[in-house]
């Protein structure tokens, strides 16, 4: 069954029963498909006037229910291919959209240029929050309208904005540009428009590649880093005394000579 509205009034498919207003079933395509090209309209638009609709279970009185038995396939699927407007819109006393899954994932956000999910308003949950990434990350204004290398070691400047390190055992040390080798930041704080024009993420904790040099000493795991002569890089802190407050994080793999990209552990100090 398909239908389609091309007017600005009206719709496309109509139904009203006792159990269901429209069902639709297909084993191979599509069960019901609406289309709507208006943009003030929707392709498919359910309600119901139940003061008791169910929350995430049964069909019984909900707006629109979708329900796949193939593992590939989704229960109700939005997309939308402008600029504007949304995949699915739900609105609701209760739950606007609400997901259910017995073994997958109850709502999946898929976006290939901008966000997968909005929330505007608080969030909670009760579960564990697992973030595929590394890092948690915040963004920084950085002095200077080239963007700087993931990896680098920045230090602050006197007008709040960083830069990077050129000097050993600087207390200055705010952190590595987040995102270089095969980490990437799991989390990133602070994200707004720039007055400069240039903010990068800095990991503030977890792991992140960073440059070093091993020219100062050679880099063992678990050894402590510190600012680098070489700009952007760190260093083995050999000195203690030194080290106090200016130390980045722990080396999580060696480094026996030369300049090189490995992963540490963030721990300012």
């Amino acid at each position: 069954m398909f239908g389609a509205n091309n007017s600005t009034k009206g719709v496309g498919v109509q139904g009203n029963g006792p159990d269901v207003g429209v069902n639709g079933f297909s084993s191979q395509g599509s069960g019901l498909r609406g289309i709507s090209q208006s943009s003030a309209n929707f392709g498919v638009f359910g309600s119901n006037d139940s003061q008791n609709a169910p929350v995430g279970g049964g069909a019984g009185g909900a707006g629109v229910f979708g329900l796949s038995v193939s593992p590939g396939a989704a229960g109700v699927f939005g997309a939308n291919n402008s600029t504007k407007g949304v995949g699915v819109q739900g609105n609701g006393p209760e739950a606007g959209v609400s997901g259910f899954s017995e073994q997958g994932t109850g709502v999946v956000g898929r976006s290939s240029n901008g966000l997968a999910g909005r929330f505007i308003g608080d969030v909670e949950v009760t579960g564990d929050i697992r973030l595929a990434n590394a890092d948690c990350a915040e963004d920084f204004n950085v002095a200077g309208a080239v963007k700087v290398e993931p990896g680098t070691v920045m230090v602050l400047g006197n007008e709040g904005a960083l830069f990077e390190c050129c000097q050993a055992y600087d207390k200055r040390v705010a952190g590595v540009i987040s995102g270089a080798g095969d980490y990437k930041p799991g989390i990133v704080l602070d994200k707004q428009q720039s007055t400069t024009g240039n903010r990068q993420p800095v990991a503030l904790m977890g792991k992140v590649f960073c440059k070093v040099d091993a020219q100062f000493g050679a880099i063992e795991v678990g050894d402590m880093l510190t600012t680098s002569p070489v700009p952007g890089h760190a260093m083995k802190a050999s000195d203690q005394l030194k080290a106090f407050g200016s130390v980045i994080g722990k080396a999580l793999k060696p480094l026996k000579e030369g300049c090189g990209l490995i992963p540490i552990l963030i721990a300012l100090q």
